[in-house]
């Protein structure tokens, strides 16, 4: 039974609507479903010999998106899984190969304005923070409570590039000595008081960074992410392109760097004057830099601010 209605906003979605070039019977993936926002686009594109496929770890997730594409007349398909498994989900589905796939990295709304699923410091909650909340993996209460001092400065600051991380760890640490963390709130409170007051004066929330932190380490995002990266693009047939958003530096990083492996694959000194090490590109970049939110989506849409979206095609 859900519990929000599914609100959220797609992210660049003109941008991804135009590069994706969809063919009314051609196959597509969604393979982070949301609220359906961007399969309701390319559903609208397609014909009864079209094919979507929405892929999303959140039963709840799923079941939303159903529902708000039944007006469409497409072949749809919704499969609990993570992107990153898209090879196997795929053959699930009888389909070896697409022709567009798009992945919205950012987490959704729903889950964001969802006090249990305990995503966000903004709403006290359980610590999960898992996408797929039926799954028996850790959760955030696992990781704020198990994880050693120089764990949890590791993660913080990889992850959230959080530059009071081991602060922030130690003041975890010494709270849990006293009770074990339970909730967000608890969490929250902890890193405030380890933050300097002078720092919490300017930029963000003082525990969006931590959030995101434990968030990616919980679900193994971006391990997932470069698995995906790889293998969305071995399925795309020729002239297919796969389209990401992502919404922080990490993970465009890992999108730029596959992208531009994929790209240019030669692995010779960059001395010698031909290449023999015979590795050809099979993908093209369809723009060098990141398409960014114009100043429109930025006034309608705040939470798009950090989104990039990077293209590429399949040769």
């Amino acid at each position: 039974m859900l519990t929000t209605e599914f609100k959220h906003i797609s992210v660049l979605f003109g941008e991804v609507m135009e590069n994706l070039h969809i063919k009314s019977q051609g196959v597509y993936v969604d393979g982070t479903l949301g609220g359906g926002g961007h399969s309701a686009g390319i559903c609208s594109k397609l014909d009864q010999k079209g094919i979507l496929i929405g892929i999303d770890r959140d039963r709840d997730a799923l079941a939303a998106a159903e529902e708000r594409l039944k007006p469409y007349c497409c072949d749809k398909r919704f499969v609990q899984g993570n992107y990153s498994d898209v090879k196997e989900l795929l053959a699930g589905e009888g389909i070896q190969k697409i022709h567009g796939a798009v992945l919205d990295l950012g987490v959704s709304s729903f889950q964001l304005d969802t006090p249990h699923r305990g995503f966000s410091y903004m709403q006290d909650a359980p610590l999960d923070m898992r996408m797929d909340a039926e799954s028996g993996e850790r959760t955030a209460r696992d990781i704020v409570n198990g994880y050693s001092k120089d764990e949890l400065a590791e993660i913080i600051r990889k992850y959230g590039e959080e530059r009071w991380a081991s602060r922030i760890a130690d003041f975890i640490v010494k709270e849990r000595k006293k009770a074990t963390i339970e909730t967000t709130w608890q969490l929250v409170d902890i890193i405030k008081a380890a933050v300097p007051a002078a720092a919490r004066r300017d930029g963000p929330h003082p525990a969006k960074r931590t959030f995101q932190a434990i968030r990616i380490e919980v679900n193994d995002e971006l391990g997932g992410l470069e698995r995906a990266v790889d293998e969305f693009i071995d399925v795309l047939e020729p002239g297919g392109r796969l389209c990401i958003i992502t919404f922080h530096s990490l993970e465009d990083r890992i999108v730029k760097e596959i992208f531009q492996r994929r790209a240019n694959p030669c692995t010779c000194p960059k001395d010698l004057p031909m290449c023999v090490c015979g590795k050809v590109s099979d993908v093209k970049k369809v723009s060098g830099k990141p398409i960014l939110p114009s100043e429109e989506e930025l006034e309608e849409n705040p939470r798009s601010r950090s989104a990039k979206l990077r293209v590429i095609e399949k040769k």
